[in-house]
Parts: structure tokens; sequence; C-alpha cells
């Protein structure tokens, strides 16, 4: 495969930050119950050291409902009646405590007694007491960065501990971790289905709440036995998004000790000083070896008939001249069998704000429709747009198993690669200049991409 992609450094910085994009997409209506939403009291629903504010009120909705929800769900799942948090709940706020707010051993109880300043910068369940504590100068931080509904799905990550509690802990962090955050999934799913009534999410919100998870993943190449560890971004995401999906089913039955887990440390001191980022033009040599090789296998044994590579043309600001590309940063052009992207305005500051897998995954994207357009697929709905997306993160699911090790034996994945895939897809993955006219959320290309790295082409939408 022929490719003049090269790096474009501009004149001025041009890209998107990572937690937001060029343009607002919104997409879907509020889901509230079935009226709207309405706030529950202080005496309904006590928080030891909460406030007036909203910020507590909002959390103290959205426990209420937390509640509600495992009050039927875990009788259903796990065979036995729900009994509520024997501790209790409480609200610090960091930036000005009032210790008079707190009994005298503070936070917890005698057996585990906390210090109200201690949960600076924190949310945490305290299994020995059995509670609940945040610190709503921290709610405030993230609702004002990651939107409202990141508040909700804390408290919810800390009710799946609480539940934790009851049913058994792994005993291992990351399990534990991503495990709650499946079980945040699965309320917020029941939330989303209108089924709350002191909360109600909208769909556009979910992008933010997934931004969000970046902020609360591990260190990129931490090590992921630690007893501390929370997983990866992709690992966190991933389990979320198969909570939401499925419910407390899965996230009761799929986090044993053989579930998969992106997250990894670095192997030598060079790789996490580079964070596992090969240089730009290695990467794109990478691409151009890998995906054709990929392609070119299982291409015939899927259709019949051979593949023949797209070549990919890097351009600088003006879209080349072929029907449907015009305004746009990334394409697949059928006329000429030729995946397009914008050196200037997408791959430079891509590869520059994310990594080398962002790269990587823009590339693929447009390339998977290459693959479905010789198969005889459509290649500009919203049908071929999540299959591209599903179709790339099996792709790089063959990264994650080292399938190239042949080809490329100098080539390996990173610890973090995956994670910036999800964030290439959040950041720019809902730009019309990558995928116009798109009727899906970044949180459901997020859906795309794990259920192909997961589950391979076969789930990836490729019937005729």
């Amino acid at each position: 495969m022929r490719s003049v992609l090269r790096r474009v450094l501009p004149a001025a910085v041009v890209g998107l930050l990572l937690t937001g994009c060029s343009t607002e997409v919104v997409r879907g209506l509020a889901s509230p119950g079935a009226g709207e939403p309405v706030d529950v009291s202080a005496d309904e629903f006590p928080i030891t050291g909460a406030s007036d504010e909203p910020i507590d009120r909002f959390a103290r909705n959205a426990l209420a409902d937390i509640e509600t929800f495992w009050t039927a769900a875990y009788p259903e799942f796990f065979g036995e009646e729900y009994t509520p948090l024997q501790g209790g709940y409480f609200s610090v706020d960091s930036e000005a405590i009032d210790e008079g707010a707190y009994p005298e051993d503070g936070i917890g109880c005698e057996g585990s007694p906390t210090s109200p300043d201690s949960v600076a910068g924190n949310a945490f369940y305290d299994p020995v007491c059995d509670v609940i504590a945040y610190d709503r100068a921290l709610l405030e931080e993230l609702a004002g960065d990651y939107g409202r509904f990141l508040v909700p799905v804390v408290m919810a990550h800390e009710f799946g501990h609480a539940m934790q509690g009851r049913f058994g802990f792994a005993e291992r962090g990351i399990q534990d971790e991503t495990q709650a955050d499946c079980l945040a999934g699965a309320w917020t799913g029941w939330v989303a289905a209108g089924e709350a009534e002191h909360v109600s999410i909208r769909t556009p919100e979910l992008d933010d709440v997934v931004r969000g998870f970046l902020l609360l993943r591990d260190d990129v190449g931490s090590d992921p036995d630690d007893t501390q560890a929370h997983g990866s971004y992709f690992d966190r995401v991933s389990a979320f998004y198969e909570g939401f999906d499925g419910g407390v089913g899965p996230c009761r039955d799929a986090f044993g000790t053989d579930r998969l887990f992106t997250a990894a440390s670095f192997a030598t001191d060079l790789d996490y000083l580079s964070q596992g980022n090969a240089p730009f033009d290695d990467l794109v040599e990478i691409v151009d070896v890998s995906l054709p090789d990929f392609w070119g296998e299982v291409f015939p044994a899927a259709f019949g008939s051979d593949f023949e590579p797209p070549t990919v043309e890097g351009y600088q600001g003006t879209a080349p001249d072929c029907d449907g590309l015009e305004d746009r940063d990334l394409g697949y052009c059928p006329e000429d069998n030729t995946v397009y992207i914008d050196e200037t305005d997408l791959a430079t500051p891509a590869y520059d704000e994310i990594g080398d897998f962002a790269l990587a995954t823009a590339i693929s994207l447009p390339y998977s429709l290459a693959v479905r357009d010789q198969a005889g697929l459509s290649t500009d709905d919203g049908a071929a747009t999540r299959s591209a997306v599903c179709l790339t993160g099996w792709y790089q699911a063959q990264w994650f198993n080292n399938a190239f090790t042949d080809v490329l034996p100098d080539a390996a994945i990173s610890p973090g690669d995956i994670d910036e895939s999800v964030q290439f897809l959040l950041t720019y993955g809902v730009d019309d200049r990558v995928f116009p006219n798109l009727d899906a959320s970044g949180f459901e290309l997020v859906g795309a991409f794990r259920t192909g790295f997961l589950q391979g082409g076969d789930a990836c939408e490729l019937e005729r």
C-alpha cells in the first residue's frame, strides 16, 4: 500500500481539547420518570454535614434513586434482601470544613474513625462502618468539568462498593473497581430508561460522563496488580458500558479472575519516557503494514474474494475532489479507493494531543469503510459508521494479542494505546468533519469499538 501521509506542523496550534469537541453535537432528549424529577428533602434522606447548596441536593437525589434501584435489584440478582447502609452518608466541604457538623469520631464509626479533612478530594465507601462519604468541593469540580451527571455516577460507583460489601469483594483492586463501574452503569441505564424519580439524564451527557473517566483512570503504565488499581481508561469505560447495556447481570457474572484488562506496566524506562508513543512517521508506516496484512487475511475468508488495500493519502486543509468529502477532515473515496486524512486539522493534532493510537484509529476508520465497500456493503449511513468503529476495535484487538509480530517484530502495543482510541472517538468521532450526519453519540461509538475489540468482526454488522 502506498502512503503519502506525513506529519505536518502547523504554524499555530490546531486541535481540540481532550475534554471537548470543536462543535457541540446534541442528540437525544431528557429521560425523566413519569414526571419532572423532584428533590428529596433532608428529612427524608439525611446526609450528615450536607449543606443547602445545589451540589448536595443533587447528590442526595442521586443517592435516593440509587437506593431505590438496589432495593429491587439486590434481591433479584443476589437472592437476599437489600440492607440500607448502616453508617449512613457524609458530606464534607474540603474548602471550609465545619468540624461541628460531625460526630466526635468524625466520619465513620468507632471501629474506623475518619477525620473530615481526610475526605478532601475524594469520595469513598468504608466497609468497616458501612458509610459513603464525599467531598462536595470535588463533586462541584467534576460537575463543572465533565457535566452534572458525573456526580451521580460517582455516587453510584461508591454504592457499588457498598453492594460488594454485601455480596463479597474480589480482593483485587482492578476487579473491584471496574465491577463498581459496571454497577454504576447498570443504574445509569435504569435512569436513562426513565425509571428514576429524582434524577434524569440526557443522552449527550453520557459523552461527558465517559470523558470524566479519563480523570478517574490509573496513570498510564501503572501496575494493574496493585491493590489500589482502578484500571485503564478503556477498562473503566468498558465496564460502565457493560452495565449500562446489560444491567446488573453481567456485572455480577463477568468480573472473575479471567476478565480481560488492558491496563499494563511499561516494560522499559524508555517506554515510560515516551509514554509508549512511536514517532509520527513510524506509526504511519506501522499502520501501512498492519492494516493490509490483517484485512488481506480475513477478507477472503469472510467474503470469498481478495482484498485490494486502499491508498492512504494526507492533505493540508483542503479536502480532495471526491463526492461526499467536502468540508471533511477524514473519509474514504470509493472512486479512487483512497483513504484521505487532513494532516493539519486532524492527523497532527490528534497525535499531539492524544497519542499515536489516536492516529492509528483515525486511519483505520475510513479504511474499514473501504472494507465494507469492497464487500458490497454501505459506506455512508449509520450502520456503516457503527460497523467501521466496531471493525477498528477488532483490528486493534489484534495489536493487543500480538498478531502482527511476524510482519512487525519491533512493533508492540503499549500501555494506554487502547485508551487513546477511546479518546479519539469521544474527541473527534462526534465531529461532523469526521462522521457527517452521525446518528450515534460518542458513548455509542465507544460501545461499538468495545464490541469489536472484545467480540470480533462477527459482531460488526457485516451481513450483506
